[in-house]
């Protein structure tokens, strides 16, 4: 058996070569982080061999890291900006490439086991951590807040901690297919934008509870 290390800088950029620029992901900035982020560090560590790999890796448990293509489509639909604030919903990998653009990140989650496999990477990344339920996002006035897991319904609770002008990219799923949206805070309402289809897993936390018929 060939026990050679991998090439993770080759490796990433076959990663976007392959998954990113051919999806229509141009957006020069999100291609760089991309290139720059360590993937392997935010997946079970017996996984590392397929972070570069067009699936869906394990992180811990059921939960999974999204794959790299739909993360940067969701990120070129938030046109993230240097300087800007950003709320990672549990999503660190997303988080990781926002902070190698140049943002101001907090990374969000409420599982203990998926903060211990990915804190060393977020950490190098410069990214803060909060312990939450997901339900609640931590703080508020965010620029943009992002999600690498899908959820049932629309997440009021997310729009309410934007600011003005501030964008939300999350999958919606209900049921089987998932579609990945974003939402803009305006001054007057909501705008609500369906952007590709997308089939994360849904936490429980964010699914409504069944609601029984007398």
């Amino acid at each position: 058996m060939d026990n050679a290390p991998v090439d993770t800088a080759a490796a990433r950029k076959v990663m976007v070569d392959s998954q990113v620029r051919v999806n229509d992901v141009t957006d020069r900035g999100i291609q760089a982080a991309l290139l720059s982020v360590a993937r392997e560090k935010f997946c079970a560590p017996d996984r590392a061999w397929a972070a570069y790999a067009e699936v869906e890796v394990d992180i811990t448990g059921d939960r999974k890291l999204m794959m790299a293509r739909d993360v940067a489509k969701l990120l070129q639909a938030l046109q993230p900006r240097s300087g800007e604030t950003a709320l990672a919903i549990a999503a660190p990998y997303a988080a990781a490439v926002l902070a190698a653009m140049g943002l101001s990140v907090t990374a969000q989650d409420s599982d203990q086991a998926v903060l211990d496999v990915v804190s060393e990477g977020l950490a190098e990344a410069g990214v803060a951590t909060v312990m939450q339920s997901l339900a609640q996002p931590s703080g508020d006035n965010y620029d943009l807040i992002v999600s690498e897991v899908g959820v049932a319904q629309r997440p009021e609770a997310w729009i309410a901690a934007l600011k003005v002008g501030g964008r939300l990219a999350v999958v919606e799923r209900s049921g089987p297919a998932g579609k990945a949206v974003l939402y803009v805070k305006g001054r007057e309402g909501v705008s609500r934008r369906e952007l590709f289809d997308s089939n994360p897993g849904v936490v429980a936390e964010m699914t409504p509870a069944p609601a029984f018929a007398l």
